[in-house]
Parts: structure tokens; C-alpha cells; sequence
């Protein structure tokens, strides 16, 4: 016998196994993301075919642009600027819910495992901002879309997942979750540094007393969605009005939830109020900006205008080219110089398919282009052509990529839920926890009785047979 295989005080892996409760929040939220991704698929094809059809296309224009809403409160707003700025707050809300919990009680908490999805997703935002300004400026077109390529959309990204039956590895989908929560936060940053134009002192203070009345209430444990549902409604109003983009009223609610646990709580507040709204932002929030963001008309000549014009071309290789050096290359410079090894079930082949994946930039990226072209709606039609362009390259590369190391993946998830005792935890979990080794013990006695048994039926029957066989030979043999 082997003496049992103790850790060893080795390099830090990077991707390593997660631990059980983050593998357990993680695949929940996966599985409703890829719901929400599905949905999305299907909304963008639907717009894109409401856009497109010569019969359809008139009443997708008067239903995007159909006004409605409290004109005395600066509220009368398109359907397509609702879904933009009402719908998506729901969205960034639960952004913000996921990056404080993360930040508290996931992977975000501990500095050195927090450095490799922080630096990744920022590199996965400059090097693509560097790509598009580089190829726009050289083509003498305008840089007031570089910040159009620097998001991932993590629902698209899972939907294609899904799609193409890709069993990654639980760490690696973590990554890419973890990825697009730190994303969307600096993309909520953009947004509101970059593309505010005017601020209404007044509207931004009450937002901020809104803001403030809402942690109050948190503090002193008030409960009940008829305090918070208005008071939200409230706070968005006003930070709609004052010039800054209304999503940032999700994220900062979001923010404020507390999302770790007391030891007489199952679940935090932060985790129950996301598990009941995050159905509604994937499946029903994030869906309808698609549907009425994605249907630009598309024919031959635009999608070749995508490689012509230098603003297109520069969000198209922003997000495959420049997503996925950046991601990659942010992962391998932080692994190298913390000295972190990569887990020795992957290679960095993965990791680059990853990272190509991460170059599906959807909803955030779709939101920003009509922030920097909001003048322009030739341009925003364009830069919205572009963005589905290079989404559909990177969804291409990333298939054939994952699909090349399918097997691989599916032999991890098979073992990653490998539960031989039927305890309900996976087996790889408690190699540490002498009662499994027990059951599992129990378990091959039980086997090996039963061979046993097998054994000595099968011998009996194979000696009754030589019996048989050896009688009737001497029977045989013997005198006439």
C-alpha cells in the first residue's frame, strides 16, 4: 500500500478545483445565465429577422421608437431607451450583487486568487481599447468608440456554451463568470466617466439622499418589497435625470446588499435577492434590449462596409483580436510572476479558448456604441452591425477551439461529479473526510461479497459440469 497523498506546500494553481460552496453558487448561476444566453440568441435573431423582413421592418422602427411615460418627470422615453436605460438597470443590479459577493465571500476576497480574473479583465479591456484606437485612428476615422469592445457578455458567452455541448471544466467556467463580473463593473466606470455630458446637481443629490435612505434601511434590517421597490424606482428616476446613465443606480444598490452570512442564515440577503431577480434580468431584462438594440438592417454591402470603414474594423478586431491577447495575456503574465502553476489537468490551450470566448461582446458593448455615436445614427447602426460581426467570429474560433479539446473537458466534469457513495457531494471533495473512505469501504466489501458469492457459484457449476462430462465418458469407455 501507498501512504496517502498529503498537499504539498508546492506553487499556487491557477484554475484550480473551486471549493464546494463556490462550484455549488457558481453552477446556479451558470444555469441561469445559459437559460438567460439562449434567450438572448433568440431575441437577437428575432430582431435581426423584425429588422430585416421588407414587411416587418416599418413596424419594428414604430415599436422601437413608440414614446410613453411621465413627460412632467423627464420620463417620456422610447421602448428602445427603456429597454436601454430602465431594463439593463435591472441587469447591472444583479452586476453589482455578484461583484460585492465576490468580493466578500467568493474567489475577489482573498488578493492573490483575486489578481489573475482582475488583471485579465483589465487587460481584456486595454488591449482591445488600444486595438480599436490604433486601427480607427490609422484609418482616419473617429476613437469615440473605443470603449465599444472592451465588455464581454458572459450570458452570450455561456448561451454558446451550451449550444455546442462544451463540458468546460467548473474552474474554468468560474474564470470566465468572475471575468465578466469585474467587466461589467469597469464598464460601468466607462459609462459614467466617460459618457456623461451634463450634470443636474439637484437630480444627482436626491439620487445620492435615495441612495443613502437605502442603506439606512439595510442597516436596520428592514424588510418587505413594497419599501424597496419604490424607493428604487425613486433612485433611478433621479439618476436618470441627472445625466448620468441609470444603470449606475442598479450597480450602487446592488453594491450595498450584504452578501455575507450570519451563522443562523442560510443564504445572505445579497444571495436571496439575486437568486430572485436574476430570472428576471436574464430572462426577460437582458432579452428585450436585445430585441430592440440588435435589428439593424444587414445586406451584403453593410456587412462589407464592417471591414471597410476604420470604426467598424476597429470593434471587430478589438473584440477578437485584441479580447483575447489581452485576456490571455493578462492570465499568463500574472501566473508568471506569482508564481502560480497552471492546474495539471489543463493547458493553455484552454485558456486561450477561454479567452477567445471572451470575445462575444454583446449587451454591454451594444450599450456603449449607442453612448459614443448617439449623434450618429448611421455610425450607431454600423458599430452595432460590428459588434455582431466580430461576436459571430469569436463564437466560430472559440467552437472549433473547445471542440478540439471536448473529450478532455468531458473526462474532468464526468470525475467532477463523480458521487460513488451517494452522499450528494461529489467524491473529489472528500478524499479529506475519514466517514467517506468508510462508505466507500462498505461499499467494495459489499462487491467483493457479492463476487464472492459469484466465485463459488460459477465454480460449483463448472465442477457439476466436469462431473457430468466425466461420467459420461467412463459410461462410454466401458465393457458392451
Amino acid at each position: 500500500m501507498t501512504a496517502p497523498r498529503t498537499p504539498s506546500p508546492g506553487p499556487r494553481k491557477a484554475f484550480g478545483r473551486l471549493s464546494l460552496p463556490e462550484r455549488s453558487y457558481i453552477g446556479d448561476a451558470l444555469r441561469t445565465e445559459t437559460v438567460g444566453g439562449v434567450l438572448l440568441l433568440l431575441a437577437a435573431v428575432a430582431a435581426l429577422i423584425w429588422a430585416n423582413v421588407p414587411g416587418l421592418h416599418g413596424s419594428y422602427e414604430s415599436v422601437s421608437h413608440f414614446h410613453f411615460g411621465p413627460e412632467a418627470l423627464g420620463l417620456n422615453l422610447s421602448v428602445a431607451h427603456w429597454a436601454a436605460d430602465g431594463l439593463l438597470a435591472v441587469f447591472f443590479f444583479v452586476a453589482g450583487i455578484e461583484l460585492k459577493r465576490e468580493l466578500v465571500a467568493g474567489d475577489l476576497r482573498d488578493p492573490k486568487a483575486a489578481a489573475l480574473p482582475v488583471v485579465a479583465a483589465l487587460c481584456g479591456m486595454a488591449v482591445p481599447a488600444l486595438v480599436y484606437t490604433l486601427t480607427s485612428g490609422a484609418g482616419g476615422g473617429s476613437l469615440a468608440g473605443w470603449a465599444v469592445p472592451t465588455a464581454t457578455d458572459i450570458a452570450f458567452a455561456l448561451a454558446v456554451l451550451a449550444v455546442i455541448g462544451t463540458s468546460l471544466p467548473s474552474a474554468l467556467r468560474a474564470f470566465l463568470l468572475t471575468l465578466a463580473v469585474v467587466d461589467d463593473l469597469f464598464a460601468i466606470l466607462i459609462i459614467a466617466v466617460f459618457f456623461t455630458d451634463g450634470l443636474d446637481f439637484a437630480a444627482l443629490g436626491g439620487a445620492v439622499a435615495g441612495l443613502a435612505v437605502f442603506w439606512l434601511l439595510l442597516r436596520k434590517g428592514v424588510r418587505g418589497w413594497y419599501v424597496y421597490v419604490p424607493l428604487a424606482l425613486v433612485v433611478w428616476a433621479l439618476m436618470y435625470n441627472s445625466g448620468i446613465h441609470a444603470t449606475i443606480a442598479g450597480v450602487a444598490m446592488g453594491l450595498m446588499l450584504r452578501c455575507h452570512r450570519h451563522e443562523d442564515e442560510e443564504h445572505s440577503p445579497g444571495e436571496h435577492i439575486e437568486h430572485l431577480v436574476r430570472p428576471l434580468s436574464a430572462g426577460l431584462a437582458v432579452p428585450l434590449f436585445a430585441l430592440f438594440s440588435a435589428g439593424v438592417a444587414i445586406s451584403g454591402g453593410a456587412l462589407a462596409d464592417v471591414f471597410t470603414q476604420p470604426e467598424t474594423l476597429g470593434v471587430v478586431l478589438g473584440l477578437v483580436v485584441g479580447k483575447t491577447l489581452g485576456i490571455f495575456g493578462g492570465t499568463w503574465l500574472t501566473a508568471r510572476f506569482t508564481r502560480a502553476s497552471l492546474s495539471d489537468d489543463l493547458a493553455w490551450a484552454d485558456v486561450f479558448a477561454v479567452a477567445t470566448l471572451a470575445g462575444i461582446g454583446f449587451t454591454v458593448s451594444l450599450l456603449i456604441g449607442e453612448l459614443a455615436f448617439e449623434d450618429d445614427a448611421a455610425m450607431t447602426d454600423s458599430v452595432k452591425a460590428a459588434v455582431l460581426t466580430g461576436s459571430l467570429i469569436a463564437i466560430a474560433v472559440a467552437t472549433v477551439l473547445l471542440k478540439i479539446r471536448n473529450a478532455k473537458y468531458r473526462r474532468l466534469t464526468e470525475e467532477e461529479e463523480r458521487d460513488e457513495d451517494l452522499s450528494g457531494v461529489p467524491d473529489i471533495y472528500e478524499q479529506d473526510d475519514p466517514a467517506y473512505h468508510l462508505r466507500m469501504a462498505e461499499i467494495h466489501e459489499r462487491k467483493a461479497a457479492e463476487h464472492r458469492r459469484l466465485a463459488r457459484e460459477k465454480a460449483a457449476e463448472r465442477d457439476a459440469l466436469a462431473e457430468v462430462k466425466g461420467g459420461a465418458g467412463e459410461e462410454h469407455n466401458g465393457p458392451a
